[in-house]
């Protein structure tokens, strides 16, 4: 494995202070996470500090998963990049990554809004189910119960993690070593990076319209348009770069 690289390294220990952080003081949780923008909770400072944040104890994996992935993919990129690049595209990744999220939330609350407001429900009414989760009899006659947790989930579910800037990186790193082989724990034969990464995308891009997760039935309790978001900002800008011929420029 090559050399951990500097910048690499100040983002782990960022990553590990605000996960060691907000465990220890749990407002800090509902601060820093991504929430829906008309959320009480919501914060403009929340779509950067988000990619810091990662699922509290005792799910250590989430965290595990993402700073392995940076050590390894980004520590190559560092090194061919030089550390100013190598933040400016791993920042905007997970800032790109927030954005499609967020604008994917927007979407599915406002398909809900509209469902309810169609079946005559007043607004007060709607405004419990989507703050508070509460709801009659009454109403699951009129509209789906799928639709209640719909405006519910995409109102109160906060986004955490470092995923989106990761599938940045994963993008970028397929862009510059195609015929690299990548490897999953549950997929253990090498695949090369140039069919690995746009695999799991696509992956990802089904998994978050179907509303499930790889690993089991019902609800995933993952961000795909996230993942989804910060490859696709990835690859515009590693486009952009390669058709500008970005790389032989130096930012040191």
């Amino acid at each position: 494995m090559m050399r951990m690289t500097e910048t690499v390294k100040q983002l782990l220990i960022i990553n590990i202070i605000f996960f060691i952080g907000s465990q220890l003081v749990p407002a800090a949780y509902p601060l820093f996470s991504l929430y829906f923008p008309e959320n009480e909770s919501f914060r403009f400072w929340q779509p950067l500090t988000s990619m810091f944040m990662h699922a509290p104890m005792p799910n250590i994996m989430h965290i595990a998963f993402n700073m392995f992935a940076l050590v390894s993919f980004g520590s190559a990129l560092e090194h061919f990049w030089g550390p100013k690049k190598f933040l400016f595209f791993y920042i905007s990744c997970g800032l790109g990554a927030a954005l499609l999220h967020l604008g994917f939330s927007y979407y599915e609350y406002n398909s809900a809004l509209t469902a309810l407001q169609e079946a005559k429900i007043p607004s007060d009414v709607i405004n419990m189910i989507a703050k508070e989760g509460k709801y009659n009899q009454t109403i699951t006659d009129l509209v789906p119960l799928s639709t209640l947790e719909q405006l519910y989930f995409s109102y109160n579910t906060p986004s955490v993690g470092a995923s989106g800037a990761i599938y940045g990186l994963l993008t970028a790193f397929a862009f510059m070593f195609p015929n690299a082989e990548l490897a999953l724990l549950f997929i253990p034969v090498p695949i090369k990076a140039r069919y690995f990464v746009p695999g799991l995308i696509f992956l990802d891009l089904f998994l978050g319209f179907k509303g499930s997760s790889i690993f089991g039935s019902g609800g995933t309790g993952i961000a795909h348009f996230a993942h989804v978001g910060g490859a696709i900002t990835g690859f515009i800008m590693m486009w952009y770069w390669k058709k500008n011929s970005f790389n032989n420029k130096r930012w040191d």
